[in-house]
C-alpha cells in the first residue's frame, strides 16, 4: 500500500504535465499556423495584403494585452476555473474562425483566439509552477519552452498540409479537437483548488519589486534578439547570400529545431546546477551567437551564419528556463498567475520590439527599406549594424541580471 502512493502521485503528474503542454502547445500552434495562409486568404477574400495580415496581428495584439488579465483573474478566481474558461473561449473562437464568412469576422474571431491563448500561455505557466515538486520547477519551465518552441515550428508545416486538403479553414478545424482535447483533460486531471473568498485583488505594484523586475527586463532583452533572427535573417539569407527560398527555409528551421531539443534539457541544467548559474550560461552564449552572427556570415557565408545559430539558440532556452525559474520561485499562490502573465507580457513586448524597432535599425544599416534593390553589401552592413546591437543589449540583460538583481534571487 505505502508503495501504490508514489506511483498514483507520478500517474497524477503525468496528466497534469499533459494537459499544460498541449495548453501551451494550442497557445503557441495559434500564433504561426495562420501565417501560412495569408496568401490563400487574400485570394479567397480579394483583399490586399495589408488587410489580410490583420489576421495575425489580431491575434498576437490581444494576446500581448490579455496576459497579465489572464494571470489576475488566475490569481482571483483559481488557476483551474480560468483555464478551463480560457479553452472556452479559445474553442469557440476556434469555430468562429472557421465558419467566417468575411474577413472582418475572421479577424474579430482571431482576435478572440488571442486572449483564449492568452488564459492558455499564462495559467499553464502558473499551474506548471504550482503543482511540480520543487526538485524539477527548472525541468517543467524548460518542457514549456520546448513545447512553445515545437508549436511554433509546427504551426506552418502543419498549414502547409492542410491548406492544399481543405482549404484556409482546415488550419482553425484543426485545433477544435484539440482544444476540446485540453479542456477534457484540465477537467479530470487538474487539482481542485478550495472556493475563494472575496479578497481584494492584488495590485500589479505590490507584486512588482527589485527581484522581479530585472526577470522581467532580461526576458523582454532576449525575446527581441530572437525575434530578430526571425525577421532579418530570411533577408540577409536570401539577399546577402543569395539562396533560394526553399534553402532559406531549410536555414531558418534549425533554430526551432535546437529549441525543440535544447529545452528540456535546458530545465534539468537548472535544476541541478541552479537558476542563477544557468541565466549566466545562457546570457552569455546569447550575446556570443548575437557578435558571431553580426561578423562571421560575412565571412563565411552560410557556414558562419549555421553555426553562430547554433550558439545562440541553446543560449535562449537555457536563459527562458533560468530567468523564468527565478521570477516564479518564492511567489505566492495568490501572485503566481500575476507573475506569470508578467512575463508573457514582457516576452510578447519584446517579440513586438524585435519585430519593429530591430527591423528598423536594420533598414538604417541598409541604406534604404526597399531591401531588393540594396547591394549586398549593403545588406552585409545592415546585418552588422543589427547584430552588433543585439550583442550590446544582451551584455546589457547580464549586467541587468546579476549586476542589478537583489542579493537574495542573485543567489538562487
Amino acid at each position: 500500500m505505502e508503495q501504490a502512493e508514489p506511483s498514483a502521485s507520478t500517474t497524477a503528474q503525468s496528466g497534469i504535465t499533459i494537459t499544460l503542454a498541449l495548453a501551451m502547445l494550442l497557445a503557441s500552434l495559434g500564433t504561426s499556423i495562420a501565417n501560412i495562409a495569408l496568401p490563400t486568404l487574400a485570394e479567397a477574400f480579394s483583399a490586399p495584403f495589408a488587410q489580410v495580415q490583420a489576421v495575425v496581428v489580431a491575434y498576437l495584439a490581444a494576446l500581448t494585452i490579455s496576459v497579465v488579465v489572464a494571470g489576475r483573474l488566475g490569481d482571483d478566481y483559481g488557476l483551474k476555473a480560468t483555464l478551463v474558461a480560457g479553452l472556452c473561449a479559445f474553442a469557440a473562437a476556434s469555430v468562429l474562425c472557421a465558419v467566417a464568412p468575411n474577413l472582418w469576422l475572421l479577424i474579430g474571431a482571431r482576435a478572440l483566439q488571442g486572449v483564449g491563448a492568452a488564459f492558455l500561455m499564462t495559467l499553464a505557466m502558473a499551474l506548471m509552477r504550482r503543482t511540480a515538486n520543487e526538485a524539477r520547477i527548472g525541468r517543467a519551465m524548460g518542457l514549456l519552452g520546448t513545447i512553445s518552441a515545437l508549436g511554433t515550428a509546427l504551426g506552418p508545416s502543419l498549414g502547409g498540409l492542410l491548406i492544399p486538403l481543405t482549404g484556409w479553414r482546415g488550419i482553425f478545424w484543426v485545433q477544435i479537437p484539440l482544444t476540446i482535447l485540453a479542456l477534457i483533460l484540465a477537467l479530470t486531471t487538474l487539482p481542485s483548488e478550495p472556493r475563494k473568498g472575496m479578497a481584494p485583488s492584488v495590485s500589479l505594484w505590490s507584486v512588482m519589486d527589485r527581484g522581479l523586475a530585472p526577470s522581467l527586463l532580461v526576458n523582454m532583452l532576449v525575446a527581441a534578439v530572437m525575434m530578430t533572427t526571425l525577421v532579418v535573417g530570411p533577408f540577409y539569407l536570401s539577399l546577402g547570400l543569395g539562396l533560394k527560398a526553399s534553402h532559406v527555409g531549410l536555414i531558418m528551421a534549425l533554430g526551432p529545431v535546437i529549441s525543440i531539443f535544447s529545452g528540456a534539457p535546458s530545465g534539468r541544467l537548472v535544476d541541478s546546477w541552479g537558476s542563477g548559474r544557468v541565466l549566466a550560461i545562457g546570457l552569455v552564449l546569447l550575446a556570443a551567437g548575437a557578435f558571431l552572427l553580426a561578423l562571421v556570415p560575412n565571412m563565411t557565408g552560410v557556414v558562419g551564419y549555421g553555426l553562430s545559430i547554433i550558439v545562440l539558440t541553446p543560449g535562449y532556452q537555457l536563459s527562458q528556463a533560468a530567468n523564468n525559474t527565478t521570477a516564479l520561485s518564492d511567489v505566492p499562490r495568490d501572485r503566481q498567475g500575476t507573475v506569470s502573465g508578467l512575463l508573457n507580457l514582457s516576452r510578447n513586448l519584446g517579440l513586438i520590439a524585435g519585430a519593429s524597432l530591430m527591423g528598423t535599425v536594420f533598414a538604417f544599416g541598409v541604406g534604404t527599406d526597399e531591401f531588393t534593390t540594396a547591394t549586398v553589401s549593403a545588406i552585409a552592413t545592415g546585418m552588422r549594424l543589427t547584430f552588433l546591437l543585439a550583442g550590446g543589449m544582451m551584455l546589457f540583460a547580464i549586467w541587468v541580471g546579476f549586476g542589478y538583481r537583489t542579493p537574495a534571487k542573485r543567489a538562487l
